[in-house]
């Protein structure tokens, strides 16, 4: 008997239990279907953490206010912390005689705030900076230009926009040279103009949040318009300090000699600041995605469960067949039918099956992963990336789940006497 006969056969046995099929295949499509979209969230989730990592720039050192102590890195990092850093405390790193390795310091002060285009209103996130910010962070302007030091020394009322803030308030227009408004203080009372002069490059989300949805405005401006960002002594508080150092291997010599100047300034014996490299705050935020990565493990390897529970139900009713079509099955063997024929009629059934449901699974799960990915699901943003590996793996396994469940079920069918099987009622 050819193996088109054989295929024949299987599709017309398994046409007349089309129900018995469907819910057969039932339990693959669910196990395929959710491995795949499983594995696209845990691996987009690892390659999102890599791009935001990669996206805050290179050969970086933050500076924080807050103790050292290692049980605080984490509320320092995330803020909550009593301010003690200020604007003169990153003009006097920034020095190339006493720091040689540092290419570039960028204070930054940001708040919370409503920006306003003609009729567009929306919440951002306002950072108060300076013109070195681009270069530190490697983050640069993609139309306009961005604050330049003629800005910063005369407090401009000008303001570089992140590209999808630019789209949600100004949708298909330029918005360089045209005029928003923020809006601070108690119910927004307080307002400012704010001329556009620049649209950032596409970026995207980093470590620290969204890089697309921010506003830049200089330093200064924020400072002298703001008075709740100075602290008692009357000087300008900052919330963060990057300082971009030449080379990784200047770390340790950098972290040592700025912390030697901050302390000296601060009149402290004890660090009332932190030093963070670009990787310790990047393995902070690799922490906090470890517990959902492992959530998405878990779950998959549940997922994995069910197509074995799945290759259990498909040998289950392979048996409860060779039950139903004993007679058929001496008839064969009467006419001439070898045992490696039923076996290979049995095998390729069960085959057809769990091959038809796998690729069902493939296209649902392929589908589930492109809906779900961008969306935000139990207030966490997912990112679903489905790969071929992941793709061929689901579909293998439901092919191996096919022949290991059907072995059994078609060699009982081979191993038929065609006397008895004849006389079978």
């Amino acid at each position: 008997m050819s193996i088109i006969d054989t295929i024949r056969t299987a599709v017309a046995a398994l046409a007349a239990n089309k129900l018995r099929t469907s819910l057969t295949m039932l339990g693959i499509i669910i196990g395929v279907s959710a491995v795949i979209t499983l594995m696209a969230v845990g691996q987009g989730s690892q390659k999102g953490v890599t791009e935001s990592i990669r996206g805050l720039g290179s050969n970086l050192l933050f500076i924080r206010p807050g103790p050292s102590q290692a049980s605080n890195v984490t509320a320092a990092v995330y803020g909550g912390q009593s301010l003690t850093l200020v604007d003169t405390d990153a003009y006097a790193i920034n020095d190339p005689e006493k720091f040689p390795y540092v290419e570039g310091v960028a204070p930054q002060v940001d708040f919370e705030a409503a920006v306003i285009a003609g009729a567009q209103t929306t919440r951002t996130t306002v950072i108060g900076t300076t013109a070195e910010y681009q270069y530190v962070r490697d983050f640069y302007v993609g139309s306009g230009q961005f604050l330049s030091d003629d800005d910063i020394e005369r407090k401009g009322l000008v303001a570089v926009l992140g590209h999808r803030l630019a789209d949600t308030l100004f949708l298909d227009a330029d918005p360089v040279g045209k005029s928003v408004r923020l809006a601070v203080g108690p119910g927004g009372m307080i307002v400012f103009n704010f001329r556009v002069i620049g649209v950032m490059e596409p970026k995207g989300a980093t470590t620290t949040g969204d890089e697309d949805d921010l506003m830049f405005i200089p330093l200064p401006t924020m400072q002298a318009r703001i008075p709740i960002l100075r602290n008692p002594q009357g000087l300008s508080n900052v919330f963060q300090i990057s300082v971009k150092v030449r080379d990784r291997s200047d770390f340790g010599r950098a972290e040592k000699e700025i912390a030697a100047l901050l302390r000296e300034r601060h009149n402290v014996d004890k660090d009332d600041f932190v030093i963070l490299s670009q990787t310790e705050v990047a393995s902070l935020k690799a922490a906090e995605t470890e517990i959902s990565q492992t959530l998405w493990a878990a779950m998959a390897a549940i997922a994995g469960i069910s197509l074995a529970v799945g290759g259990i139900g498909i040998m289950n009713i392979m048996l409860v067949s060779v039950t139903e079509r004993t007679r058929e099955i001496g008839v064969r063997k009467a006419m001439g039918a070898t045992q490696g024929d039923i076996l290979r009629q049995f095998l390729v059934e069960a085959l057809m099956v769990t091959m038809a449901g796998g690729g069902i699974g493939v296209i649902l799960g392929i589908s589930l992963s492109t809906l779900a990915n961008g969306r935000t699901i139990l207030e966490q943003s997912v990112r679903a990336d489905v790969s071929a590996v992941s793709i061929i793996l689901a579909f293998g396994v439901s092919a191996v789940i096919g022949l290991f469940f059907g072995i059994y079920p078609a060699y009982n069918a081979s191993r038929l006497n065609p006397i008895e099987a004849l006389h079978h009622e």
